[in-house]
């Protein structure tokens, strides 16, 4: 077995495909040889059967001069005719030579038998098939006792010859058929693993050159054919991951440079400061080191949703009962916080869901976070938890309709919004969280101005 593994592909087709025609051809013909031998040893039987049975008159003068000297006076059209009295003692009757007596056809000459066939052999060890009956006198018509059976024989040359003759044939079919399958079946495997061959060059060059461009043919519909749409579906998979990579590294890149180059900034100057002994006004000082601290803020909350973002997609998120509502107040509370001059409004009903709890909460706040951002000084900001669709509505300017597409692309900024804090990651996220928990989020214009966000979730009003 570890030998045929060790075997190229087409090698082990090939050999499958000759070793189960061999098989095939050896049932097949193993049948046949039987079947014939059967007919061929049916027919001798009858043969056999149609033997005339000798004359009363000769069979009692060989009894009486019973002599196991083969005799040759051509009365017999068969090829050994013999007698065998219940003791055992043969007597020749015709042929050119005698019957090796069997145990049958004794019981045959006692009576305990009325007809025995069977293979046996001459006395100079030729192979022949016997036909044993009994040797009744008496009345005509019969009824008398049995005093002997008679033995009438044929070589079974007759059979053996073309068996053998058979067998040789039917070897060589064998042969013949067990070669020409393993040169087709050869043939067959190297067009058929054509596919796999052009599937292995592509792994192989992608491999080489990291170059996801490459496609196989995929036409059919049969397992190959499915094999390179897999493939296709494969590498087309890794080359848009590797190009969201790409643009994640880019886009990161981008939103970082502005407050690295605002913190080197401020940082430089405070340090040339304290080089050349001129202290800056306290004011100044003040709000320079208020801007490194927003900088520095800034930059934790872009890590913060980076790490978010790189989080494997196939890792299985967390599975638990979330009081919705619960997690509403909190958020609104913390919008609270974040927007003093502002009303915050929420009207919240029980509804429980399945997720992730931290990242359930992280999404409401960042909707609320969006809303509080984009609301005038002394707007209002109204929250409504109501059958599993929370809503949060703003007064603020709104988004464009050309605009909405995109709000949910990973650090996608409004050209309006561009001075504003934030790292265009926050919705995004949102999401992220909703589909991982089942539900969906959307956008769109309120009625009277601003921005209305919809959030739903499957769950239900109780606990279950």
């Amino acid at each position: 077995m570890g030998g045929l593994r060790r075997l190229a592909l087409r090698a082990r087709l090939a050999m499958l495909v000759a070793v189960a025609v061999a098989v095939a051809v050896a049932i097949c013909s193993g049948a046949s040889w039987y079947l014939t031998r059967d007919r061929l040893y049916e027919q001798l039987d009858r043969t056999l059967a149609s033997s005339p049975r000798p004359p009363n008159g000769h069979v009692g003068k060989s009894l009486r001069n019973c002599s196991q000297t083969p005799v040759l006076d051509g009365r017999a059209p068969f090829g050994l005719i013999q007698l065998v009295r219940p003791d055992g003692t043969p007597c020749a009757v015709e042929g050119v030579q005698m019957l090796r007596v069997d145990p049958q056809d004794v019981a045959v000459a006692r009576g305990e038998v009325t007809e025995v066939v069977h293979d046996g052999t001459t006395t100079d060890g030729t192979r022949v098939r016997v036909l044993t009956r009994p040797v009744v006198f008496g009345p005509p018509g019969g009824g008398g006792p049995t005093v002997a059976s008679w033995s009438v024989a044929l070589p079974l040359n007759q059979v053996e010859d073309p068996l053998d003759t058979l067998a040789l044939l039917l070897v060589a079919v064998t042969a013949v058929g067990v070669l020409g399958a393993a040169a087709i079946g050869l043939v067959v495997a190297r067009a058929g693993l054509r596919p796999v061959d052009e599937l292995t060059g592509a792994v192989e060059h992608i491999a080489r050159t990291e170059d996801l461009a490459v496609r196989i043919p995929d036409e059919g519909s049969d397992e190959l054919a499915r094999l390179g749409r897999s493939f296709n579906a494969m590498t087309a998979a890794l080359a848009a991951s590797r190009e969201r990579q790409q643009q994640l590294i880019a886009d990161a890149g981008h939103e970082l440079r502005t407050p690295l180059t605002s913190l080197r900034t401020n940082i430089d100057l405070l340090l040339r400061s304290e080089e050349t002994g001129r202290e800056l006004p306290p004011g100044q000082r003040h709000r320079m080191l208020a801007s490194v601290k927003a900088q520095m803020l800034e930059l934790s909350s872009l890590v913060g949703d980076l790490l978010e973002l790189a989080r494997p997609d196939e890792r299985e998120p967390a599975r638990e009962q979330v009081a919705l509502h619960e997690t509403v107040e909190r958020a609104v509370e913390r919008a609270r916080l974040r927007g003093p001059g502002l009303r915050v409004e929420a009207d919240t009903t029980p509804w429980y869901v399945l997720g992730d709890p931290g990242q359930l909460e992280r999404a409401v706040v960042n909707l609320l976070d969006n809303a509080v951002k984009f609301s005038p000084p002394d707007g209002t900001v109204e929250v409504r938890l109501k059958d599993g669709e929370l809503t949060v509505r703003d007064q603020g300017p709104g988004i464009p309709a050309d605009e909405l597409p995109h709000v949910f692309e990973r650090f996608w900024r409004s050209p309006s919004a561009r001075s504003l804090p934030g790292s265009g990651l926050g919705l995004s996220i949102v999401a992220r969280v909703v589909a991982e928990a089942g539900g969906r989020v959307s956008l769109e214009p309120a009625d009277g101005g601003g921005t209305l966000a919809r959030m739903r979730l499957p769950g239900g009003p109780a606990l279950d």
